[in-house]
C-alpha cells in the first residue's frame, strides 16, 4: 500500500508537470505579428480594395454614388478594419459583396492591408461646423431621449480615442457612407456593435437628425 501511494504521487506530480508545462507553451504561443503597411499596398491592389475604397483610401466613385456603398479608410483603426472582415465573414454585418471578399483572404493579409490603409494620410473634410444639429448631437446627445453623445465613444469631431481601436474614426467619412450606417443601426439591418450601443443611440433619432450628424461628420 505504501508503495502504491508513492506511486500514486510521483504519477499525480508528474502529471502536474506535464500540465504545467502545456500550459507554458500556451502562455508562450506567439502573438500575431504586425500589420505590414508595405505588404499590405501590394494586397490592396491584388485584391482589388482600392477599386472601391480608393488608393489613398478616401474612396473610389463618392461623388457620383447616390448608395453610399464605400467607407474611406485612411487613417482607420486597424484592429477595426479587421474586426469588421470578420463580422463580414461571418455574417455578423450583411453586405454581400464584401462577404465574398473577406472570405477570399486570410486574418494575416487583412491585419497588413489594414495597416496600409490606417498608415495614410487620415481622413478629413471641411465646413461641417455649419451643421449646427448634428454638431449637438454629437457633442452633447439628448439625454431626454436616450441618445447618447457620439463624442464620449469617437472622441473630439470624430477623430478616435486613444487605446479604443475597436471603436472606428468617423470624422472626415464620406457623408452618404455615414448617413446609410446610422440610419441602418436606426433600423436594425447592421446590428454587430458590443451590447447594441449603436442601435440604442440612433433609435430615437429623425431622418433630418442623421443627415445633419452625417454632414457634421463628414465635414470634419
Amino acid at each position: 500500500m505504501l508503495m502504491s501511494a508513492f506511486m500514486l504521487s510521483s504519477v499525480m506530480a508528474a502529471t502536474s508537470q506535464v500540465k504545467v508545462r502545456g500550459a507554458d507553451k500556451r502562455q508562450a504561443a506567439p502573438q500575431p505579428r504586425a500589420g505590414d503597411p508595405v505588404l499590405g499596398k501590394e494586397k490592396a491592389d491584388t485584391e482589388r480594395c482600392q477599386e472601391c475604397h480608393g488608393v489613398d483610401g478616401n474612396g473610389a466613385g463618392h461623388p457620383n454614388s447616390t448608395e453610399g456603398k464605400f467607407a474611406k479608410l485612411a487613417g482607420q483603426y486597424p484592429d477595426y478594419i479587421l474586426k469588421q472582415i470578420r463580422d463580414f465573414r461571418s455574417g455578423a454585418r450583411k453586405h454581400d459583396q464584401m462577404a465574398i471578399m473577406a472570405r477570399s483572404v486570410s486574418d494575416e493579409d487583412v491585419r497588413d492591408i489594414a495597416a496600409h490603409f490606417a498608415s495614410l494620410p487620415r481622413m478629413n473634410g471641411q465646413d461641417g461646423d455649419q451643421h449646427l444639429v448634428g454638431k449637438q448631437l454629437f457633442e452633447a446627445g439628448d439625454p431626454a431621449r436616450g441618445v447618447a453623445a457620439c463624442m464620449a465613444c469617437h472622441g473630439a469631431r470624430g477623430k478616435g480615442v486613444a487605446g479604443s481601436t475597436l471603436v472606428p474614426v468617423i470624422g472626415g467619412q464620406e457623408w452618404r457612407y455615414l448617413d446609410k450606417q446610422l440610419r441602418d443601426w436606426r433600423s436594425g439591418e447592421r446590428r454587430n456593435s458590443p451590447d447594441g450601443a449603436m442601435n440604442q443611440a440612433t433609435r430615437a433619432l429623425t431622418d433630418l437628425e442623421i443627415e445633419s450628424l452625417a454632414n457634421y461628420l463628414s465635414g470634419q
